[in-house]
């Protein structure tokens, strides 16, 4: 049975829209996920292993949420995780996992460079807009690497992987690896996970 908040998830509208909704669902956010078996996460996580990358880089958890990812990337190893999300609602659940360095809202994050960003879910349909992508890269020092998904409601919209066709384009980062797999499961949802690799 689909919860009420992800069921209008996809239909939210501007930074606003998103931050409200995400303030009121952060209190059953992870069990409504949990209940639709969100993979993603872990997906992201094996994935950024898979390249062989330090457990103690410096990772950027962008649009971290409750804190799920963090969790995620903190089981595959990674001991050095920053999150970034809208949601002040979110931060306070993600930071009773004690998983993160820091918990930032994006006005306050610092201006340092990481060796690697994640966007779990944060950039597509009812999250974050195309141009989230650049701002992702320009958190990654040259050579750095970025893990992000889009699920199949975001391919379906041409903006996204059109923003993602324009910088592996202009050769400002490029697919290492891309792999489609379950995102909600229970809904039939899949998602591509890809990591990039920053121009050095």
């Amino acid at each position: 049975m689909t919860g009420t908040y992800l069921d209008g998830v996809y239909d939210l509208d501007g930074e606003d829209d998103v931050r409200a909704y995400y303030d009121a669902w952060a209190g059953t956010y992870d069990a409504e996920l949990a209940q639709s078996g969100y993979a993603t996460p872990s997906r992201c996580a094996e994935a950024l292993a898979a390249t062989g990358l330090a457990p103690e880089a410096r990772l950027l958890d962008m649009g971290c949420g409750t804190g799920l990812s963090g969790a995620a990337f903190a089981d595959a190893g990674f001991t050095t995780i920053d999150g970034c999300d809208l949601s002040q609602g979110m931060l306070t659940v993600a930071r009773e996992r004690g998983v993160y360095r820091g918990l930032h809202l994006p006005e306050d994050l610092p201006p340092h460079l990481y060796d690697a960003v994640a966007a779990v879910g944060v950039i597509g349909a009812g999250a974050g807009p195309p141009d989230l992508l650049d701002t992702c890269l320009a958190h990654l020092r040259p050579g750095g690497l970025m893990v992000f998904s889009f699920n199949d409601h975001t391919l379906g919209l041409p903006e996204f992987p059109a923003r993602l066709a324009a910088v592996t384009e202009a050769g400002t980062a490029r697919i290492r690896s891309s792999e489609d797999g379950p995102h909600l499961p229970s809904l039939d949802i899949n998602s591509t996970v890809y990591v990039l690799e920053k121009a050095s």
